[in-house]
């Protein structure tokens, strides 16, 4: 059982190295540089999070489901994933990852990888493509019929 252990935490070293490797050499986020007051009264830091890929998920249902798996770096050990947010603009969904750090702490500076599910909301959508871009990472899912219940038909 020890060996279970030590092997799985050699494992996990070894995939953080090598996330930390990889995070290295991408862009470095940046946060909003003014602090702002959050809802509990505390100054934070706003910005966007760095998206470094998207995998898109239709689910087998009726009417379909959309997910999206973003994955990325947070800029260090105090910034967290904030708001997500999804506007759809013509056959664009545009999808932002916002970030929040507390104004005043002091943190590590190695980039946080991050993993986040964002359901898309495409109940009534029509048949067709769609192109998905959160924070700046792209893809694209077809719709081959219209999203629509019959109930829902016009």
């Amino acid at each position: 059982m020890k060996d279970i252990k030590k092997s799985g935490l050699l494992v996990l070293g070894l995939a953080l190295l090598l996330a930390l490797g990889l995070a290295a050499c991408g862009p470095t986020p940046e946060p909003t540089p003014s602090p702002v007051e959050s809802p509990s009264g505390d100054e934070v830091i706003r910005g966007t999070a760095t998206v470094e890929g998207i995998d898109i998920q239709i689910l087998e249902s009726f009417p379909v489901q959309v997910r999206v798996m973003a994955q990325g770096l947070l800029a260090d050990g105090c910034t967290t994933v904030g708001e997500i947010n999804q506007e759809l603009v013509d056959n664009t969904f545009m999808v932002t990852i916002g970030t929040v750090r507390p104004a005043d702490e002091v943190c590590t500076q190695a980039l946080v990888p991050f993993e986040e599910t964002i359901e898309l909301e495409v109940r009534g959508l029509p048949a067709g493509t769609y192109t998905v871009d959160v924070n700046g990472a792209t893809g694209t899912f077809t719709l081959n019929t219209d999203n629509v219940l019959p109930e829902e038909t016009p």
